[in-house]
């Protein structure tokens, strides 16, 4: 690419390289504080770790202009959020004042509410289908996907004759079975590999 020096800059050094790595950033946040959540054992540390993971969600959604589903996200989380830390403080409180979740137990005995609570809580926030967690995280990831977002851009027109429609819907089959009809042929029926699939 040709241009200026100060276009160049502002291409490579703030906008193109930025936003990937801005994005990226997110997603990771997604997974890395969901992974945190796991090493910990006090209740309510969990619950905040998870938050983090739903704050990369929201800023991913943010990142590809997609502000509506953020906003949408942030609103379901605050319901299923707020379940789970007043359902954890109720824990804390009949259990004597006890974080650690490895000192808990049978809970369920004792007030299955409290267990309704933190199921439900915990369910939408795995996003469990057809739960209210469900509904913003799925959005958010569907957005990130060219196939299934809404358009932001031009509008897409097919210009496909019938034998490419044809070409498409042969490679397609083939990308599908051809493996598993055919690895005899080329892997052998006597391979060591063969008794693995």
């Amino acid at each position: 690419m040709e241009g200026p020096t100060p276009v160049s800059a502002l291409l490579h050094a703030a906008t193109m390289v930025t936003a990937g790595v801005y994005l990226l950033i997110r997603s990771i946040t997604a997974l890395s504080a969901a992974l945190m959540a796991l090493t910990q054992n006090d209740i309510k540390k969990i619950i905040a770790y998870s938050t983090m993971s739903q704050l990369g969600y929201t800023f991913l959604a943010c990142g590809i202009s997609q502000f509506d589903l953020a906003i949408f996200h942030i609103v379901n989380h605050g319901f299923f959020k707020a379940l789970l830390f007043l359902s954890a403080g109720g824990i804390i409180h009949s259990i004597n004042d006890e974080q650690n979740i490895f000192k808990m137990g049978g809970i369920i005995h004792y007030d299955p509410l409290l267990y309704i609570a933190i199921l439900s809580g915990s369910l939408s926030l795995m996003a469990f289908p057809f739960l209210t967690g469900f509904y913003s995280k799925d959005f958010i990831i569907s957005s990130t996907l060219v196939f299934i977002s809404r358009p932001n851009g031009s509008s897409f027109h097919s210009h496909f004759s019938p034998i490419m429609a044809f070409i498409f819907t042969f490679l397609s089959i083939l990308s599908i079975l051809f493996g598993y009809f055919f690895k005899d042929l080329f892997i052998g029926f006597e391979s060591e590999l063969h008794s693995t699939f």
